[in-house]
């Protein structure tokens, strides 16, 4: 199938956007599955050459974010087996929930991922209080390599779950998940969570290349232009003052709230 080059230029940009936002904060299925869809290609085969598509730009933003990523060394073989199982489970739960019911689902699951990110701070502060367990970042100058509690596993569990059953404003739960548990550096929660994104994905780039569900000219153009956006929105976001990117990662998280809302009530 030949593209044409109104085609092509719009799956560039929206697959360079989508890389470029997974990479900062996620949810950049807002930008290229509709993209997909507007160049026509059919919903089911959209969704699977975008997920195709994507994965690579979430391994290009861990590998720009390599540096902080070694600060999980010791907790990361686990973490990412749980993403793949979590991944799987996600994904067979998704094929035995109704269509209806999944719209329905969107937006509450975005705003709590959103809520909980914005408020992350305070919940965090508050739990460390409770169980009298410094930050992360008081951490550091002795221990350099982070590290997760049992509450941590099962709560990228959780998260990873939601990944297999829905894409979209993936990363902004799972950086929200990170933040709840005392990360507070933005830099390395992107790394844990580009690297955990990408496992997550190749659950379902498997899956689809097996049954043929792909659709290669536009997927192979929107691959190269997301990963090219994956790895320069990761350096990008090393410019970008922490403060600016919460806000940033915030807002997106509203925007996409607000996208899906009027869906739940269709």
């Amino acid at each position: 199938m030949q593209l044409s080059v109104i085609e092509i230029v719009v799956i560039v940009v929206a697959g360079f956007l989508a890389g470029a936002v997974n990479s900062v904060a996620g949810g950049g299925t807002f930008f290229s599955f509709p993209a997909m869809l507007a160049v026509g290609v059919p919903p089911v085969i959209a969704n699977a050459s975008n997920a195709v598509a994507l994965w690579p730009g979430s391994l290009a933003g861990a590998w720009a974010f390599r540096r902080e990523l070694r600060r999980f060394s010791t907790s990361l073989p686990a973490l990412s087996a749980i993403a793949l199982v979590g991944g799987i489970a996600g994904g067979l739960l998704l094929l035995r929930t109704s269509n209806e019911r999944f719209s329905a689902l969107i937006p509450w699951l975005l705003l709590l991922a959103t809520l909980l990110f914005a408020f992350s701070g305070p919940l965090s502060s508050g739990m460390r209080a409770l169980l009298r367990r410094p930050t992360e970042r008081e951490h550091s100058l002795a221990a350099p390599v982070r590290h997760f509690g049992v509450g941590g596993y099962l709560f990228q569990g959780v998260v990873s779950i939601y990944g297999g059953f829905f894409g979209a404003g993936m990363g902004i739960l799972m950086i929200a998940a990170l933040a709840i548990q005392g990360f507070d550096d933005l830099y390395e929660i992107n790394a844990l969570k580009n690297w955990l994104s990408a496992v997550i994905y190749s659950v379902a780039v498997v899956t689809f290349v097996l049954a043929d569900a792909v659709l290669w000219p536009h997927t192979l153009v929107m691959l190269v232009a997301a990963t090219l956006g994956g790895y320069l929105g990761a350096a990008w976001a090393r410019r970008i003052p922490a403060l600016w990117l919460r806000r940033f990662i915030i807002g997106f998280g509203a925007l996409l709230t607000a996208w899906y809302f009027p869906d739940a009530f269709a």
